[in-house]
């Protein structure tokens, strides 16, 4: 107990010091891909093949171990590998700076063909996270197209599971979801006192304006825009391409 807890008071202050958890990937086994699934990873996933050797083989364990811990419920379409392959890929991308790569909150992912109802508001939807259900619902033909077109800035995989992982670490106090929150926090402080660049922001319609409708909206179009088009993201405004590759702790794939 006393050492556990000495560790814990180690790794604290390398947090605190570093804004990043001392280790990230401990296994003492890793799951493999069948052939069908990994040529799906390889040929369609390609934030996959950026990363070197060693990642890929820690990815592509986390695909497998996502794919395991999650129920996918087809509604009107029939549940496929390359549904299984992308969508989880796509989250484990999204924590693959996380040590707990699960978000807890979600226990289902529901896949439509194209546009539901969604009784939430009435309203046909693309996509939505209902965390009291513990549900993600995509749209899957516009979930593909968030990947057939990479550099709109337009991801609707990507935003749904920002919006999960966002709720799922204002739940959860361990190292990874600590740091997303502060970060958030630091970010938005950052937003808030620096009028110039707020004003940056909105005017060079960088950010679709979906981003300003409220905070949850802001990170999430924020966070499709840092995965898609990086480059351009720090050029434009480093100060909060920064935050965010904090927030996710995206030290991989040349971010």
């Amino acid at each position: 107990m006393l050492i556990q807890f000495a560790i814990k008071l180690l790794e604290m202050g390398y947090v605190l010091k570093n804004k990043k958890p001392y280790f990230v990937h401990f296994y003492t086994s890793l799951r493999k891909l069948n052939p069908q699934q990994n040529d799906i990873l390889k040929n369609q996933f390609s934030f996959f093949n950026k990363l070197s050797e060693k990642d890929k083989t820690f990815f592509e364990h986390r695909v497998a171990s996502f794919i395991i811990d999650k129920d996918f419920i087809g509604r009107g379409v029939q549940i496929t590998e390359e549904m299984k392959i992308l969508v989880a890929s796509t989250a484990v991308m999204l924590t693959f700076g996380f040590r707990d790569f699960y978000i807890g909150l979600i226990q289902k992912i529901v896949v439509y063909p194209e546009k539901f109802y969604s009784k939430t508001n009435n309203n046909y939807h693309k996509g939505e996270f209902n965390p009291k259900l513990k549900t993600l619902v995509i749209s899957w033909a516009d979930f593909k197209t968030g990947y057939e077109k990479p550099k709109d800035n337009i991801n609707l995989g990507i935003h749904e599971f920002v919006h999960a992982i966002h709720l799922n670490s204002l739940n959860e106090r361990d190292i990874s979801s600590t740091i997303f929150t502060d970060t958030f926090e630091e970010l938005t402080e950052l937003l808030t006192k620096n009028q110039l660049l707020r004003e940056e922001l909105t005017q060079s319609h960088y950010l679709r304006n979906y981003a300003f409708t409220n905070q949850f909206e802001f990170l999430a179009v924020t966070i499709e825009t840092f995965i898609e088009t990086p480059q351009d993201f720090k050029l434009q405004f480093p100060e909060v391409y920064y935050k965010i590759r904090q927030m996710l702790n995206f030290d991989f794939a040349g971010y």
